[in-house]
């Protein structure tokens, strides 16, 4: 099994905070960290865009992915959220392990 590091935006804290306390819960991520008031430049419907959002460093395991994914899909309200995955290829040992322990098995 790996780690994943797996980063989505958020309109707002208390939409960050409601995503990450559910992917805790149902053990879906081992950690979240939230951090408040980032700035996102970005292109949208042809348009040039800036907003304030919260962005989730959310770790994980590899196996874990899709089931992460598709609960933030589910809480999600941007119609096409930010939900990407960065392999974890070097760490603490003992971290990684507890990641992987931490994440229910989805076997």
């Amino acid at each position: 099994m790996s780690v994943v590091a797996v980063f989505v935006t958020c309109p707002d804290e208390p939409t960050a905070q409601a995503i990450a306390h559910h992917l805790i819960e149902k053990r879906l991520a081992a950690c979240v960290n939230r951090l408040p008031a980032i700035r996102s430049l970005y292109l949208w419907e042809e348009a040039v865009c800036e907003d304030s959002e919260s962005l989730l460093m959310i770790k994980t395991t590899e196996a874990g992915f899709e089931p992460l994914k598709a609960a933030i899909l589910a809480h999600h309200p941007y119609e096409v959220p930010e939900v990407i995955a960065l392999p974890v290829t070097q760490g603490s040992a003992p971290y990684l392990q507890w990641v992987e322990a931490s994440v229910k098995s989805q076997s």
